[in-house]
């Protein structure tokens, strides 16, 4: 079934599709980075609810009413922080591209600071999803 994105994804949300496999292997150095920087994207309905959910519910809503949530939330709290945050600076913005669920986690947790690594955009034609 197609579903038409919510005019938010469109509107802060990348133009393409990306492997996070093909993520994880770049080469790209580790830095820290205010949480803050990043938890605008708890106000964005990223995340699918179940069975029929389509970008429905906000992060902000599963961090807040765990038990509305709980298996998200259970997802968000079994993420493995020692892994960073890809993000790529995208439309004003610093974009998730890999690791919504362990920012969220530290979040829950009151961390400040995160782990995050900074993907360029010459790094777009080596991330891309092959065409089926």
């Amino acid at each position: 079934m197609d579903r038409e994105l919510p005019g938010i994804i469109k509107e802060v949300g990348f133009d393409f599709s990306w492997d996070e496999r093909k993520v994880w292997r770049l080469d790209v150095p580790t830095e820290p980075m205010a949480i803050s920087e990043l938890t605008w994207h708890f106000d964005v309905p990223f995340i699918w609810s179940q069975p029929n959910g389509f970008y429905d519910v906000k992060p902000s809503e599963v961090i807040e009413h765990p038990e509305l949530y709980t298996q998200e939330y259970d997802r968000t709290m079994r993420a493995d922080t020692k892994h960073p945050i890809d993000i790529m600076y995208w439309k004003n913005h610093w974009l998730i591209l890999d690791g919504l669920h362990r920012l969220m986690k530290q979040a829950a947790q009151g961390a400040a600071v995160v782990q995050v690594r900074k993907i360029p955009k010459s790094a777009i034609p080596h991330i891309t999803k092959e065409a089926r």
